[in-house]
C-alpha cells in the first residue's frame, strides 16, 4: 500500500514562515513503485470545507496555487525521495487548518490518496 506522510507543522506567529513535508512510501498492490502524476496540498479550517492549496505536477515539476497560496507558498519536489514540500511565508491567523497531503497516481481519476494531515496554527 501507499502511504503519504506528512510532517513539519506547528505554531507559528503572524508573518512567520513554515515548511512542511510529505514523503510517499510503499508499493502499489502489484507491487511496483508508485506512479505519480502529481501532488498537492489541501487544507481544512475549523468549521470548513477541505480547501485546495495547489499542486505539482511530478513529472515535469509545473506548480498551480490557489489565490490564497499564490505568492506566499511554494510547493517543490525531490522526485528521487518522492517527497513534496510545501513552504510557506508571510503566513496569517486564516492560515491556520489541518493541512493535508495527496498523490493523484497516474491511471487515478482524481487525488487518491492522502495523508493523515498536520496541524499548522498561526497566532496573531
Amino acid at each position: 500500500q501507499v502511504q503519504l506522510v506528512e510532517s513539519g507543522g506547528g505554531l507559528v506567529q503572524a508573518g512567520g514562515s513554515l515548511r512542511l513535508s510529505c514523503t510517499a512510501s510503499g508499493h502499489t498492490a502489484s507491487g511496483r513503485p508508485v506512479s505519480l502524476y502529481a501532488m498537492g496540498w489541501f487544507r481544512q479550517a475549523p468549521g470548513k470545507g477541505r480547501e485546495f492549496v495547489g499542486r505539482i505536477r511530478w513529472s515535469g515539476g509545473s506548480t498551480y496555487y490557489s489565490d490564497s497560496a499564490k505568492d506566499r507558498f511554494v510547493i517543490s519536489r525531490e522526485k528521487v525521495g518522492y517527497t513534496v514540500y510545501l513552504q510557506m511565508s508571510s503566513l496569517k491567523p486564516e492560515d491556520t487548518a489541518v493541512y493535508y497531503c495527496a498523490a493523484h497516481q497516474i491511471g487515478a481519476d482524481d487525488w487518491n490518496i492522502w495523508g493523515q494531515g498536520t496541524q499548522v496554527t498561526v497566532s496573531s
